[in-house]
């Protein structure tokens, strides 16, 4: 059952390790799910959480290691011997059982790949081999396969002895003489038929499958588009090699979705609340300096128009909302644009539609916006002229705004560059810039006809 994790419970686990009371903490932990175990663990230190890993059934702590964020396993195995981590590896679906040898030094992943069960060895080195983001290196070895050429009784004494290793089985897949994926059937079809009837005749070909190479954004939109709890996975030649399941790629997605938000906010690196100063402030310095480069910029260039501010004052108090609108009409405009690219949308499909509908919603977003400001400002200031300058300014950088906000994403995504990268201070700045000097365009055109 659920139990919600309060600090009055982290305390009394702190005290009865401290007091080394065994009993109770097995007691308060029978009645946890792993994840729940988790969230224990990561209010204690290390040495505490490895005295309550020791008390816990393997297959408990298999499946609390598996869930452990990288960083946090990384520091926890240290307490851990070779002979320690082995047991726990050998408990887990190859897939986690690699990513965690991945994360030790050389020395001890050999240490602990020694120690395996034999069977167990096999399928993790071959996995090691694999880049951790491609299709390979999110794919499991364990799943179930039947040949095309079985009877259905064999088929099902088959299931029975692959199921002992593989905790969900989604699909059954078909295979040929040569191991070749040509199919699936359903656990369903095979308890109805009759004991001699044929795989051939019941399985279905229709089977989506991936190649080992593909990248793993690649393999998310893949079972994102079919809407698939677990996709197989095959060699060139088309030789089923493993199976990648749905929590797998709800992790990829939150990756992606973390690193994304990160990107867009102008940090450069993956990084985590808990790490060093240095390391944090590294990874916004970059797009901190661009927004700085840019007020300098933006400072120099209504220095031009300096004699225009000294002339009348009240333009100046306009340039926050110039700006302040620009940089959000562009962060819409590119949010939307970089959503579409992550789904692998083919984007310049119709792309003379997809325009004109940028054009006619930036169109009507502006209308709005400078009728709105033109009625507010006249209000408040009693200036037709400066009311005027700025409806005029505003509606013309809702306009750029939306266009730069939606071509720049599509143009580094042609280059090869992460458009979520364009989304922050980048556009923010680049329109700060382009608003002042539409702005001040304006005024001067203006005020001197």
């Amino acid at each position: 059952m659920h139990v919600e994790i309060t600090r009055e419970f982290i305390t009394q686990v702190e005290e009865a390790i401290e007091r080394q009371d065994k009993a109770f903490i097995l007691e308060s932990m029978t009645d946890l799910y792993p994840a729940d175990i988790t969230t224990v663990l990561y209010e204690l230190d290390a040495n505490e959480s490895k005295y309550v890993m020791d008390l816990l059934p393997p297959e408990v702590g298999a499946e609390i290691l598996s869930d452990l964020d990288y960083d946090i396993r990384t520091d926890f195995l240290d307490n851990f011997t070779s002979q320690e981590i082995a047991r726990y590896v050998n408990l887990m679906d190859s897939d986690d059982a690699v990513d965690i040898l991945n994360e030790q030094s050389v020395q001890r992943r050999e240490e602990v790949i020694a120690l395996l069960d034999e069977d167990r060895t096999a399928a993790i080195l071959d996995l090691l081999h694999y880049e951790e983001d491609c299709a390979g290196g999110l794919m499991a070895k364990e799943l179930i396969k039947v040949n095309l050429n079985w009877r259905v009784r064999q088929c099902i004494e088959e299931i029975r002895r692959q199921a002992e290793d593989v905790a969900r089985i989604y699909t059954v897949y078909v295979v040929d003489n040569r191991d070749i994926l040509v199919g699936r059937v359903s656990v369903k079809n095979l308890l109805l038929s009759k004991d001699d009837v044929l795989v051939k005749d019941i399985y279905n070909p229709d089977v989506i499958s991936i190649e080992s190479f593909k990248d793993e954004n690649e393999v998310v939109a893949v079972m994102q588009k079919y809407d698939l709890e677990s996709i197989p996975v095959v060699n060139i030649q088309g030789r089923l090699l493993g199976r990648i399941t749905i929590d797998d790629v709800v992790d990829v997605m939150q990756e992606q979705a973390e690193l994304s938000r990160q990107l867009m906010t102008g940090i450069t690196e993956n990084v985590e609340e808990d790490d060093s100063v240095f390391r944090i402030s590294r990874s916004r310095l970059p797009w901190l300096i661009i927004g700085m480069v840019g007020g300098l910029l933006a400072a120099q260039f209504m220095g031009l128009f300096e004699a225009d501010i000294a002339m009348l004052p009240a333009v100046a108090l306009f340039v926050p909302l110039i700006t302040a609108t620009g940089g959000n009409v562009g962060i819409q405009s590119s949010s939307i644009i970089i959503q579409t690219l992550s789904s692998n949308t083919v984007i310049f499909e119709h792309f003379g539609q997809r325009m004109l509908k940028v054009l006619l919603v930036a169109l009507l977003n502006a209308a709005i916006i400078s009728i709105l400001v033109f009625g507010l400002s006249y209000l408040f200031r009693r200036d037709i002229t400066l009311s005027t300058v700025v409806s005029v300014a505003l509606f013309s950088v809702v306009m750029l705004a939306s266009l730069m906000g939606t071509l720049t994403p599509m143009v580094l995504d042609r280059f090869g560059i992460n458009p979520a990268v364009a989304a922050g201070p980048f556009i923010t700045t680049a329109n700060d810039l382009l608003g002042l000097a539409i702005y001040f365009a304006v005024a001067h055109a203006l005020y001197n006809l």
